[in-house]
């Protein structure tokens, strides 16, 4: 038997060609991922205030570094009338949390405290004659900011503050900062402070920023009117369903205000003067 000698045969050059563009295409899209990941990492852990989206060692880290201030932002799930989503506190206190803890330069931010006292349960009261309304009793709250107040202290955050959102529980942040700041009376370096400025710059402080510009009391209104609406629509064009405001029928259940006027433009002014006039009251309460 005779066997042929091998031959090699010559590349078909079409297919040479496709293999390298292949090779060059799969090439850059990996450099392009890596480098997506890169900078979405740098974004998160150099950047980002949110505790929630550090790893427990850019924590310490920080910390260490000097950023020994926490946020602990408290919303509430409520309804607003038909045109505002349940969530708007929860957003609202995480979005200018945010903007407070950059501005101040050594601060993170806590998860948002969602479940709040909303009244009773059963007969339903307040906002608990609405649909999708959350609430816990007052009990139970203050136990949730203690539990995270004693865990921030043994992280080695040294000033604790409660921001809430919603006028509800203000009490309740009082009593959880009073008692800690005796039980801690001992250690000078750590303090927790219930921002009454918060709220007030976002309802009292607000309301009178807008008078100022023209509108009414009755416009502003004080749950779903002019000013709680614009303030929303600034941290979240979703949250608010602007394009049935103008045909909204009054009085609207479950809301006291206006809210036909309302626009992102008008809460932005707000959101400034919230997160200024806070970033000053944190400043003064801890010299």
């Amino acid at each position: 038997m005779h066997l042929r000698p091998f031959q090699l045969r010559a590349p078909n050059p079409l297919l040479s060609l496709i293999l390298i563009l292949f090779l060059i295409l799969f090439l850059s899209l990996s450099f392009h991922a890596d480098a997506d990941e890169t900078a979405h990492a740098r974004q998160v852990t150099g950047v980002t205030v949110q505790l929630e989206d550090l790893t427990s060692t850019e924590v310490r880290d920080r910390v260490a570094a000097g950023s020994n201030i926490i946020l602990i932002p408290i919303g509430g799930t409520e309804q607003t009338g038909p045109y505002v989503a349940l969530g708007k506190h929860n957003y609202r206190s995480r979005v200018l949390a945010e903007q407070i803890a950059q501005k101040l330069g050594n601060a993170l931010v806590a998860p948002v405290v969602s479940y709040v006292p909303e009244g009773a349960v059963k007969p339903p009261v307040a906002h608990m004659r609405y649909a999708g309304t959350i609430s816990i009793s007052d009990a139970a709250f203050m136990s949730v900011l203690e539990g995270a107040a004693r865990s921030f202290r043994q992280h080695g955050f040294r000033t604790i503050v409660l921001l809430g959102d919603h006028g509800g529980y203000k009490q309740d942040l009082e009593q959880v900062a009073g008692k800690l700041n005796k039980e801690w009376g001992s250690d000078p370096t750590t303090r927790v402070i219930h921002l009454a400025e918060y709220y007030r710059l976002s309802s009292a402080g607000f309301d009178a920023m807008l008078k100022n510009r023209g509108f009414s009391d009755a416009e502003i209104g004080a749950h779903g009117g002019l000013a709680d609406t614009s303030l929303t629509m600034a941290v979240g064009s979703n949250l608010v369903r602007s394009d049935k405001l103008a045909n909204s029928t009054k009085p609207l259940d479950g809301v006291v205000g206006d809210p036909s006027r309302a626009s992102a433009e008008l809460g932005q002014a707000g959101v400034q003067l919230i997160v200024d006039g806070s970033v000053a009251a944190i400043r003064a309460a801890m010299k």
